[in-house]
């Protein structure tokens, strides 16, 4: 007997899924993973059925789904396991997560249909016999009239027809002269969507026809577990330029001869192209692509292929870890340890994680692959959570890049200049573009100047809706936030005093590639960051030049440190190397040694031997230290003894719960709030620390306090958060105003 109910998880941040009643048209055909359209309030909406039920869960009247969406499920069983877990791991509301499941929003679309009612009918009516009408009265005549007859429209239409349409079609529907419907409509069927991609074949890749000694015992493990055709989870720890994507796709091709599907997950869009296409030339149109740089169409096309089955391997960005293929037999996340992973709003799940909870759920086996492994990923390996496969030399037996510290401090004393470029840095790039050979330089700060600065009173410029100053993008002619985009122009005088001494402080990857133009005028200079990636496949436009030896000389930020293989890169040159360090953040002595330590992977991976050089202020700092030495043993061993005395992860579990309200007296209030609720519940090892302020205490116009939750078990964590949330909708605040970050990468 089919089930007389469901339950919908609509695209709302409320911690709780719906019940509606089936009708009997659809009693048969209604199951778990299918969208639907249901009332919700006075709105209509698409959710996604997530359990069919003989009984409600809950009494009282229940509406009724209107409208079944798909013949069969858009989320397979799998997936909506994962979806549940994501919900309760992360303490996100279930609509949320489905919503970041698929990304289908364009093949539906919510359209308001008017008509006339019976007292509508009669006004127009009036309205006709009168021989002068006043402007409204027109307005109304004019509207009334294109429905006459039971005609109906849509409302967008019915706006544009008179001014201020939208008021005088409220004005209608109060006096109860029009009904307004709400239908969702298909806006595309699958059939029309665009065709694969092809990829122009430029890059060339770090791998070897012929496997190295090492290549071939990682694999022959990781095949062996392959057969066993359980869930394991291995750490591939491989030097830069190992050659780990030659492993990944011999894996691959294992999975696919086993009959099952492979998923692999990069973490930039800039690396997705040339990973991308490695892979399609190999397997062809088994690969689907997915990644936020697509069209909606794009998107939605590949994402199709994946579920029906013509294609096998999914290559992607973070959300790609949701891609819907069944039978799953392989999960790779290269470059684990990167940043990108974490997603930063709600659902804010990490992307490594949800795919090793991926690969338990449908036994398959992950593969963590990076140089610079996360620190808990290697704790996981070395206490025997996960198994360790070590990869330490180099293909074709190519040294690791000899790296440089250049003292700052000590170059500032000798030429008493505060010059962007070392003496050392610009005799290096000299000698490489004279030897043939091509030049990264990163600065990891994008824009031209990091503030604007007036001389008398010190003030910086801030952003009118975040407690942060704005940045300095004189490609723009604009100082802007980055964090919310704010944008403005530059001010000839302080705001505050009055005073035209303004100056700009500190240097972005702009400012960089000026100085760069200007110092060598006959190189062929490109520079890569997020402004310069914004158009649609820029990034992916520079990257081929560079790869084309079309350009000398690449500017970028981290979105040149990692997972590149420039063959052509002869020497790799760190600006500001300890620019983290001063972040209130208790991974920016991590985050600094894998930037150094990728970035220096860059360098002499092809003919040309490789050379690094390091400017910095700090250069006696563990991390730089370990960084420039490539030595990551004892960088993990000096960290994890300050992340044990500190109890901080991987030796207890965080959470941190930002309160944001737009008004600052109802932050205060929610804070407080909280603050009451987590007295009243003690939990025995489990801290709780705040409310305090956030690192950025306004942003994007809201007001924020937040709490940090620290506890060796993290079931009790968990346990807390929800009875949080519990108490959060029993004292009706707002859904939004508190947010939740299981695991945070970043406190700010």
């Amino acid at each position: 007997m089919a089930a007389a109910y469901c339950d919908v998880a609509v695209p709302l941040p409320l911690h709780e899924t719906f019940t509606y009643k089936i009708p009997a048209r659809l009693n048969a055909q209604v199951c778990a993973g299918c969208r639907v359209a249901v009332p919700f309030g006075s709105r209509k909406l698409v959710g996604v059925v997530t359990a069919l039920l003989d009984v409600p869960r809950v009494t009282g009247p229940l509406k009724e789904v209107e409208a079944l969406l798909d013949v069969e499920p858009v989320l397979p069983a799998s997936l909506l396991a994962l979806g549940r877990w994501v919900s309760e791991y992360y303490a996100a509301p279930p609509g949320e997560v489905v919503r970041a499941m698929l990304p289908l929003h364009d093949e539906f679309a919510l359209r308001e249909r008017a008509c006339l009612r019976p007292l509508g009918s009669q006004r127009l009516a009036d309205l006709e016999l009168r021989g002068e009408r006043s402007q409204n009265e027109e307005a109304e005549y004019q509207i009334l009239h294109l429905l006459k007859n039971g005609k109906s429209r849509t409302v967008g239409g019915l706006a544009r027809h008179v001014q201020e349409g939208k008021r005088v079609l409220a004005r209608l529907r109060r006096n109860g002269w029009l009904e307004i419907a709400r239908e969702i409509k298909r806006r595309q069927r699958r059939s029309e969507a665009a065709p694969p991609r092809m990829f122009e074949g430029d890059w060339v890749t770090d791998g070897a026809l012929v496997l190295t000694q090492e290549q071939e015992r990682a694999l022959e493990e990781i095949k062996r577990l392959q057969s066993a055709g359980r869930f394991a989870t291995v750490l591939l720890h491989g030097v830069t330029g190992s050659g780990k994507t030659e492993v990944y796709s011999h894996a691959i091709q294992r999975c696919l001869e086993q009959g099952r599907t492979a998923l692999l997950l990069v973490p930039e869009i800039a690396l997705t192209p040339a990973v991308a296409e490695q892979f399609v030339a190999r397997f062809g149109h088994r690969v689907a692509v997915l990644h936020s740089g697509l069209s909606a169409r794009e998107r939605s096309a590949e994402w199709w292929r994946l579920r029906r089955g013509e294609a096998r391997v999914a290559v992607g960005t973070r959300s790609a870890v949701f891609a819907p293929v069944e039978n799953l037999g392989l999960v790779i996340v290269d470059e684990e340890q990167d940043g990108s992973y974490k997603q930063g709003e709600t659902p804010r799940y990490h992307g490594r994680d949800t795919a090793v909870v991926r690969a338990k759920f449908e036994g398959a086996v992950a593969i963590l692959g990076s140089a610079t492994p996360a620190l808990e990923t290697s704790y996981h390996a070395r206490s025997g959570r996960y198994q360790l496969l070590a990869m330490t030399s180099r293909v074709a037996n190519r040294k690791l890049a000899a790296v440089t510290l250049v003292d700052m401090r000590a170059e500032f004393e000798e030429t008493r200049k505060a010059e962007l470029f070392s003496r050392a840095l610009t005799k290096g790039i000299e000698e490489a573009l004279a030897a043939g050979g091509q030049v990264l330089l990163l600065r990891n700060r994008r824009g031209y100047a990091n503030f604007l600065l007036c001389r008398k009173c010190g003030a910086a410029v801030q952003c009118a809706d975040c407690s942060i100053s704005l940045a300095f993008h004189r490609g723009r002619g604009r100082l802007l936030c980055h964090y919310c985009g704010y944008a403005r122009g530059v001010p000839n005088s302080c705001e505050k005093c009055g005073s035209e001494h303004l100056y700009y402080v500190g240097e972005g990857s702009e400012k960089v590639e000026e100085v760069v133009r200007r110092t060598f005028p006959a190189a062929r200079v490109a520079r890569l960051d997020r402004d310069t990636a914004a158009g649609r496949g820029q990034a992916e436009r520079i990257l081929r030049r560079f790869v084309r030896g079309e350009l000398d000389i690449l500017v970028g930020t981290q979105m040149i440190a990692k997972g590149h293989d420039f063959q052509g890169v002869s020497l790799v040159g760190v600006l500001s190397a300890d620019s983290i360090l001063g972040l209130p953040d208790f991974r920016a002595a991590e985050r600094t040694f894998q930037l150094l330590t990728q970035v220096a992977g860059r360098a002499g991976r092809g003919e040309l031997s490789g050379r690094v050089l390091v400017q910095t202020y700090y250069p006696d700092h563990y991390a730089i230290r370990f960084g420039a030495a490539q030595d990551y043993e004892r960088f993990y061993e000096q960290e994890m003894r300050f992340r044990r005395l500190l109890r901080y992860p991987p030796f207890t579990a965080l959470a941190n719960v930002v309160v944001r309200q737009r008004k600052l007296d109802a932050a205060i209030r929610t804070a407080r709030q909280l603050q009451e609720f987590f007295q009243q519940r003690s939990v025995p090892n489990l801290r709780v620390l705040g409310p305090a302020p956030a690192p950025i205490a306004r942003l994007k116009k809201d007001y924020r306090f937040q709490f940090l939750l620290k506890s060796p078990d993290r079931s009790a964590l968990q346990q807390l958060l929800r009875a949080m949330a519990d108490y959060a909708r029993q004292e009706q605040i707002a859904p939004g105003a508190v947010l939740v970050d299981v695991d945070p990468l970043s406190l700010l």
